[in-house]
Formats: C-alpha cells, structure tokens, sequence
C-alpha cells in the first residue's frame, strides 16, 4: 500500500486496533454447561444436571448412559437423568443458546471496513480512486453493543437454566404419574378378580335356586362396571408411560424399560416454610430474568437517545490518482470524508417513543411476574400442606381401619359368622380405599415437585390439583354394595 495511503489510514488504524482490544471475546469453551450447571443448582429434585447436560453433547457417550440407566427399574431421579441427557427439546434450547453465544461473540467484532475501487478516463486522463470506508458510529459504540449482546446472552442463559428446571419437574411429574397408573391398574385387576368369583358364585347359586335373578344382576353389573374401570386404569396406565417415554426421549427397544413398583413413601414431616414468597421472589430464576431484562432495556434506552441522529455515520478515506498520458505527468490526491443521515424526515421521535414503551412494558412485566410469583408460592405451598394431610389421613387412618375390619371378616368367615358375600363386598372395597391411597400418595409427590419448581425455579403453569378418584365404583354399583 502506498505511504501517503497509510499515512492517512494510521489513526483510523489505531483506533480499530484499540477498539479489537477492548471489545476482545471467545465463544464458550464447554457450550455455556457449567454456567446453566450452576444456575439449576439445588433446583432439578436432588439431580446433578451438570453431568448429563455435559454428556448431552457426545451423542455416544449420551446413548451409552442412556442404555445403562435402563438396564434397572426406572426411579424419579434416573427419569430425570435420561430426560436431561436425551430430550431433544432441551438438545434443542441448549443449541439456541450456542446461537446466543455465538450473536455475543460477534457483536464484540469490528466492523469490517469496505474497500472500493473505481477507474474513470477523459480523453487522455485517466484516474484511479480507492476508497475505504468505515462505520464510525459501529466502531466507537462497539463496547455498549458487545455489552448489550452479552446481557441478552445472559437472558438466554437463565431462560436455558428454565428450560432444564421445567423439564426435570416434568418428567418428575411424569414419572409420578405413569407409576400410580401402574399401581392402580394393578389393584383394579384385584378387583376385576374379586367381582368375577362373586359373578361366578352369583350365577352358580342362581342356577341351583338359592338366588334370585335380581341378586345375581347385582353380580353381575359389578362385575360390568369392575370390567370398564380396569379398561380406564390399564389406558391411562398406557398413556401415562407414553407421556414419559416422550419426555425421556425413547423410541424403539429403549421403551421396554421397567418401571419402579410403588411411590416413595411419605416423609415423616411436612417442611415447615414461613417464607414462600420471600424465597420464591428470591430464588426464582424467571423473576431473575424479568429484572434483569428491566435493566438491561433501560440501558438500551440511554443507547438510543445518545446514537439516534449520528446511526449509519461513516468515515471515508480516499485516494485517487490521475495519469495524463499525454505529458506522462502522475498526480496523488488523499481525502477524508464523512457522512451521517440528515433528520429532515424522521427526527427519531417514533424511535424513541418505542424504546420508552419498551421500557415500560417491561418495568409492568416485572410486577407481573412479583404478583404471579407471590401467588403462585402461596398456592403451591397450600396445596403441599393439604396433600400431605389428606396422604397422610389415608395411610394412618383409613387403610389400617379397613385391613382391620378385613381381617375381622376372615375370621368372622372362618367361624362361619360371615358369608362369602361379605367377605367380597369388603375385599372389593378395601381396594378401592387403597387406590385412594395411592392417588393421595400420588398427589403429594406432584404438589413437592411443584412447590420446588414454583420457589426456585419458574411458574409450573396450572399447578397440580388433587384430582377425584379415578378408579372408584359407579354410584349405582357402590349403593347397591
């Protein structure tokens, strides 16, 4: 490059190197993992995502600790595991944030320079321009956009660390759900068994005479209704697998995996929190993210209003040299030049009325999501409370009374005190409290999967509820028993 041409590019040169310095920035070694490893610390159940969101990115390496986890029964904490090593919406949002990261590292880019060269002849004239032109206010903001690129890359970190939250709650949930399914769907062939010896019997003792035929329809539309409620139990039994399956990521042989047999039992004591909507306000990674995307628009706001005339200002640098071919005499002319928009039509009044609504709708997000964390802290922890209460009632009261009042019976049936009737009325119904159980049981561990997500995590969405008993007897068969 000729010398006047450096001379005159060296102080724009300075300042690129300056700026390249300052604004310096690498992608992220491991793929952000260690950062979301960190963010969903204490907030994933008891489960290290570290490990498996590491492993995630090893696709060999994943399917092996995939295969190994479902040589055993499936518990709550290897479901979590495989859904965090497997799922392909969190392959997905883990990619998104590689994209973020990547959109960080090239805001603290310089812009490249564009060169330009033009030749124009006149007679026996003939010039040559070159011209290199550089984005001014690109450069010298370059600092405030890397930064800005950095806080929303910061945003999409916490909403990555959300994902991992919400995922693990459910396939929790999921896990939850499939095995008291499966409990339930055992305990309703108990009953389908029991009201078939009854129709049996029903039928025998009609066809001898000792019965009437309306005693024996009795049997009968109980062994009916036993039949369709078995059906219900074994479909949701189905469907409550698929929907883990989903979340765990399977297909093929990988779904003959074995379910753990039974809940966790309860714990011997509720925890005791007297500040839900402290900690939930605290510790909630989207309340995190509503504050901090406050700020980071009202830093943009200060942007705008400082760059909204000089946005799309360059600075030229040109050299052009003419040749005369007819006296062969050579001349060199160096030029700067600059250029920025002229706010005759738009003064930026639109712009700047767009970044204060910005502003203000974020600032109204952010006591959005405070009322909705308050709330939703509140609700959780009630219905934790009133979960474990009603579990509780169930495995301390009424399943003892009605082993109890079974066991009387045997021995009642044993001295022939009892009929055979109501012994199989009273296994019928002991079943059925049982399977109220195991739904209370199952109500509880969805309500403390909830509660976690709620106070550390993100909004759950619709909060689990407890749900009326799915496995229970019609009204017509349950008053005629």
């Amino acid at each position: 490059m000729p010398r006047h041409f450096m001379k005159i590019c060296k102080p724009a040169i300075s300042a690129v190197a300056l700026t390249v310095l300052a604004g310096c920035a690498s992608l992220s070694p491991d793929g952000n993992t260690a950062d979301i490893s960190q963010l969903t610390k204490g907030r994933t159940g008891g489960v290290d995502a570290s490990s498996s969101v590491a492993l995630a990115r090893d696709p060999q390496a994943r399917q092996d600790a995939v295969s190994e986890r479902l040589k055993n029964p499936i518990t709550a904490e290897a479901a979590v595991h495989i859904a965090l090593l497997n799922n392909p919406s969190l392959e997905a949002s883990m990619a998104t944030l590689g994209i973020s990261d990547a959109d960080r590292v090239q805001a603290g880019r310089l812009p490249n320079p564009h060169f330009s060269i033009g030749r124009f002849v006149e007679g026996d004239i003939r010039e040559i321009e070159r011209i290199l032109r550089f984005d001014v206010i690109g450069i010298l903001t370059l600092p405030w956009r890397a930064k800005w690129q950095g806080q929303q890359h910061e945003l999409a970190k916490l909403q990555a660390a959300q994902d991992v939250v919400k995922l693990a709650t459910a396939t929790r949930k999921a896990w939850i759900n499939a095995v008291a399914a499966q409990q339930t769907a055992l305990y309703m062939a108990d009953v389908k068994e029991a009201a078939e010896a009854g129709g049996e019997l029903a039928r025998r003792m009609a066809r001898v005479g000792n019965w009437s035929k309306y005693q024996q329809a009795r049997e009968q539309v109980f062994l009916a209704d036993a039949t369709a409620q078995l059906a219900r139990a074994e479909q949701t039994n189905f469907s409550e697998r698929e929907k883990l399956i989903r979340l765990m990521g399977l297909w093929g042989a990988q779904i003959q995996f074995t379910l753990a047999e039974r809940l966790p039992d309860l714990p011997k004591t509720v925890t005791e929190m007297p500040d839900v909507e402290a900690r939930a306000m605290r510790e909630r990674l989207d309340v995190r993210s509503a504050m901090a995307e406050s700020g980071y628009v009202a830093d943009q706001l200060g942007f705008k209003n400082v760059t909204g005339y000089l946005d799309g200002m360059t600075l030229e640098v040109t050299r052009s040299t003419l040749f005369n071919n007819a006296t062969g005499m050579r001349e060199a002319r160096n030029g700067l030049a600059v250029e920025l928009p002229l706010p005759i039509f738009d003064w930026g009044g639109a712009r700047n009325a767009r970044a204060q609504a910005m502003y203000l709708q974020s600032a109204a997000r952010v006591r959005d999501m405070a009322v909705k964390a308050r709330s939703e802290a509140r609700e959780a922890y009630h219905g934790y409370r009133t979960a474990y209460d009603l579990a509780r009632h169930y495995r301390d009261e009424i399943v003892p009374l009605r082993k109890f009042i079974n066991d009387e019976l045997v021995l009642r049936y044993n001295g022939m005190l009892a009929s055979v009737w109501e012994l199989l009325a009273d296994k019928r119904s002991q079943v059925m409290s049982i399977n109220s159980a195991i739904e209370a049981q199952r109500d509880f561990w969805l309500a403390e999967a909830d509660l976690q997500t709620v106070l550390t995590g993100t909004s759950p969405g619709g909060l689990s509820g407890m749900k009326a008993s799915a496995g229970g007897m019609g009204a017509e068969t349950a008053a005629a028993h």
